[in-house]
């Protein structure tokens, strides 16, 4: 009989089928079933569930060796796997292989923090080892998880592997019967951050705090997410709350630190990660904070140093690494690209290295080779880290272009001048200066040249109105349509919402910069809330733009710029988007070459004044020379006199930019 007419006719049949078999011990016929629909597939992520699921049954069939190399051969389709390091784990026990088991267990946790029988596992191990802190440590995660309710512990197992959508609506359909329980209040929030919902988020966690006041765990998320949206005087405030009752937390110690970062408070901020650090035994991630204050704060030598101390106190630490890359004047010694290029080593990466770290080793690589003038080396790991960073975002170039068109119909010429007409009722402060475009376009430096003006202050990107954006388009996706139907009266209340949340970033001038690139989408949204701001577009040469910006490992967000494909595609849409806010709203936005102001740095200066309406100052052309907090890539960079190394620097990789020049045809 042909047995092939038996087997399950799609991928998601075979693995249920596989796993059946799998649950009663027929351990041939489910890898049986899997490499028969294996056969079938071409699409890795397709593949992945079902080579796990060959792998169980290889090892529990006693094929350790097979078992190995198929987890290793998924760990190259789907490296951040928590499952498949559990795998290994058990692989490794059952060859007597200890150390390895121990580290492959401890891989899994980091990667899946629910993951119960490697916590397990590992507290064994500890307990034979004689490690009492981590003994203390794996227990108290081990009693954590086992006092969740079983449904909030799956939902969590589920948002660590990254099926998010199945873990929200787990956690939703729990808490309708359990409302205001605390674990699924602070889960629900988690996926919301997780699916970049912040205004959900903020209103769950706020909501958590204000029933359970001395939930750590709660205060500490809500912390990091006031500091992903820019609002550090909130986070700074709600932090000194928290330590009356948690005085000497590290977690809250740290985020109050950086919020005072983000607030301009630098000394200030130093002292507390000082603090910190007598307090945690020096800790590598705070060293690595302290890092970031001293390079905000124009502290070279000492931001070096504490990068170091960072990579020193934690082996693989690709962060430090790439901070130092970062500062984009260090010069890596032999010792220290031996030791990355030994992180990044196939066997290495494997067993004990995060993907996130590997992310950060292979961009701070790239950079140690291109200043040794080792091109093809420096591309290969540009091109690995992109790779790395792109697979775990997911990023769908599909739908920015989808956002540019929305906002070219809706911002018509027809709705342009009904707005106009209704200026009146908008917020007509004209303090701000946008600076808008692509990362990596010069933007922090024409930053750096106005804010040396006496009546310009500098700040940062701010995300207000992201922020807005985002609270505007709802669950629904309303925005950019709803603001056709908008109330008159939420026009002003919008724009002076704006001014007042972004005082705290000000000193005493009159005017100051919001130089957030992604506001290039929502000029049509400024122009209807505040219609006296100005707004300048740093435009920089499309090759030069694009290429730098791959070559960048960005904190949070340009999702877009990992891929030579997508950010080509990303810079198309922009100029789209730019060419119909100058057709919509002449004269509303100045463009500013890079190029132009390399070559005519006065001029150009002088140009940008005009369009804000001030008189030209001698400092703006020292703008070297002014101190203030910068917190971007370029921060060392406009701390020096202007220069043009950088502007053709992306020929020296040409043979492997095609798929970049092929994008950006249109333009070039």
């Amino acid at each position: 009989m042909d047995t092939n007419n038996r087997q399950p006719s799609t991928p998601k049949d075979a693995l249920q089928s596989a796993k059946q078999a799998l649950s009663q011990g027929r351990f041939d016929q489910a890898v049986a079933t899997v490499s028969h629909a294996l056969s079938e597939l071409e699409d890795a992520k397709d593949k992945v569930e079902l080579l796990y699921v060959k792998a169980v049954a290889k090892r529990l069939s006693g094929d350790n060796q097979a078992a190995i190399d198929i987890n290793r051969d998924l760990l190259k389709i789907a490296p951040n796997h928590a499952r498949v390091y559990q795998e290994l784990a058990y692989l490794n026990r059952n060859l007597n292989r200890t150390q390895q088991a121990a580290e492959s267990f401890y891989k899994a946790t980091q990667l899946n923090p629910a993951l119960l029988a490697s916590w397990n596992a590992l507290l064994a191990h500890y307990k034979q080892s004689g490690n009492t802190e981590a003994e203390i440590i794996a227990q108290a995660q081990i009693d954590y998880l086992n006092a969740l309710p079983k449904q909030i512990l799956h939902a969590r197992d589920l948002m660590y592997e990254g099926q998010l959508h199945q873990a929200d609506q787990l956690c939703r359909r729990f808490l309708q019967t359990n409302k205001h329980q605390v674990d699924g209040m602070l889960l629900l929030a988690e996926i919301g951050i997780a699916l970049k919902v912040y205004s959900d988020a903020e209103f769950l966690l706020e909501s958590c705090l204000e029933l359970y006041p001395d939930n750590t765990a709660a205060g500490i998320e809500y912390l990091k997410l006031l500091s992903k949206m820019g609002r550090f005087q909130a986070a700074k405030d709600i932090a000194s709350q928290l330590l009356i009752k948690h005085d000497n937390h590290l977690g809250i110690l740290s985020a109050k630190a950086s919020a005072m970062v983000g607030l301009g408070e630098i000394d200030a901020a130093i002292d507390l990660y000082h603090h910190a650090l007598s307090l945690s035994g020096e800790s590598a991630g705070i060293y690595l904070l302290l890092g970031h204050a001293y390079k905000a704060a124009g502290k070279l030598a000492e931001a070096v140093k504490a990068y170091q101390q960072a990579y020193d106190k934690q082996s693989g630490f690709g962060d430090a690494f790439w901070s130092l890359a970062n500062t984009k004047t260090y010069a890596f010694t032999d010792a220290e690209i031996a030791m990355m290029e030994g992180y990044c080593d196939a066997q290495t990466r494997l067993e004990s290295v995060s993907k996130d770290d590997q992310i950060h080793l292979h961009f701070a690589l790239g950079k140690a080779h291109e200043d040794r003038a080792n091109f093809d080396s420096a591309f290969r790991h540009y091109d690995v880290g992109n790779r790395l960073k792109r697979h775990a975002n997911g990023y769908n170039s599909e739908i920015v272009t989808a956002q540019v068109a929305n906002q070219k119909r809706v911002f018509s010429k027809r709705f342009i001048d009904k707005i106009i007409k209704r200026s009146k009722e908008a917020c007509h402060a004209p303090d701000p200066i946008f600076i808008v475009g692509l990362p990596r376009a010069g933007s922090t430096l024409l930053e750096q040249i106005l804010a040396s003006h006496s009546k310009i202050d500098g700040t940062m990107e701010l995300h207000n109105i992201m922020a807005l954006a985002a609270r505007l388009r709802g669950q629904k996706n309303q925005y950019p349509e709803m603001l056709e139907t908008l109330a008159p009266e939420y026009f002003s209340r919008f724009g002076q919402q704006y001014i007042d949340d972004t005082r705290i970033y000000r000193q005493n001038a009159p005017y100051f910069i919001d130089k957030m690139p992604n506001n290039f989408m929502h000029i049509g949204l400024i122009r209807l809330i505040l219609p006296n701001a100005k707004i300048i577009d740093a435009r920089r040469e499309p090759m030069a733009c694009c290429f730098s910006g791959f070559k960048q490992l960005f904190a949070e967000g340009q999702d877009f710029s990992y891929s030579l494909q997508d950010i080509g595609q990303y810079y198309l849409d922009y100029v789209d988007m730019m060419q119909h806010w100058d057709e919509v709203l002449p004269e509303f936005v100045l463009k500013v070459k890079h190029e132009d102001v390399l070559d005519n740095l006065e001029g150009e200066i002088k140009r940008m004044l005009d369009f804000v309406g001030l008189e030209f100052e001698s400092s703006c052309l020292d703008f070297h020379k002014t101190k203030r907090v910068i917190k971007t890539p370029s921060s060392e960079q406009v701390r020096q006199p202007i220069f043009k190394s950088s502007v053709d620097q992306y020929r020296a990789f040409e043979a492997h930019l095609a798929p970049l020049k092929d994008t950006l045809s249109p333009l070039l």
